[in-house]
């Protein structure tokens, strides 16, 4: 990931709550068919190795799985982000020279990936995964609330994968190359957007 000095998130604990608060990921490896992507739920467990191990599943009928990876894995795990007008800028109004852009909050992680179908595995990951999810709503579901026989079905569907980090990229572009008048022009025009996801962001613009 390219990361000019200005957006660099070298912060383990910022980097960490990215990980933890991204509710879809994507897995790449690299093959001897070529790259292979999945998007799909990942969690961070933080008791594990010197910067954590990143657990989740794939569907038994993924050929990712079948592939042996060729080096690290990569898991890209997507913060806030939204589009930015020039409009919002107050430098347009002085010299005109300005054009759109994104900001957003990205963290890549890499690390070596094990796939595995030990059911006993499985189920730890899947109950995990689970009840992260399921904190907070009204009516939760938990993995024990179905039939055993019928849980115990449904993993032969799926596959493992463990992926110890050794290394984590942080990235978060929020207008810090910008003068302070375009950054409060940008977090304003962001706290007035019609889109949820716009004001999300206009809090992390540096003031």
């Amino acid at each position: 990931m390219y990361i000019p000095p200005a957006f660099r998130d070298d912060d383990h604990e910022s980097l960490s709550a990215t990980i933890r608060a991204a509710r879809l990921a994507t897995l790449v490896t690299a093959t001897a068919e070529g790259p292979l992507a999945t998007p799909l739920p990942l969690f961070l467990d933080e008791t594990e190795g010197e910067q954590g191990v990143i657990y989740g599943h794939v569907a038994k009928a993924n050929p990712q799985w079948r592939a042996p990876p060729l080096g690290e894995g990569l898991a890209i795990f997507m913060g806030p982000d939204a589009y930015v007008t020039p409009a919002w800028y107050q430098t347009k109004q002085e010299t005109g020279k300005v054009v759109p852009t994104w900001n957003y909050v990205a963290v890549h992680a890499y690390g070596p990936v094990e796939f595995f179908e030990d059911a006993d595995r499985l189920l730890d990951v899947v109950t995990r995964l689970t009840n992260l999810h399921e904190v907070g709503l009204a009516s939760s579901w938990a993995v024990s609330d179905a039939p055993m026989d019928f849980i115990q079905a449904q993993l032969k569907g799926i596959v493992g994968l463990r992926m110890p980090i050794t290394r984590l990229e942080g990235k978060r572009k929020m207008s810090q190359n910008r003068n302070a008048a375009d950054r409060a022009g940008v977090a304003s025009g962001l706290a007035a957007s019609d889109r949820p996801s716009d004001r999300e962001v206009a809090p992390l613009i540096p003031s």
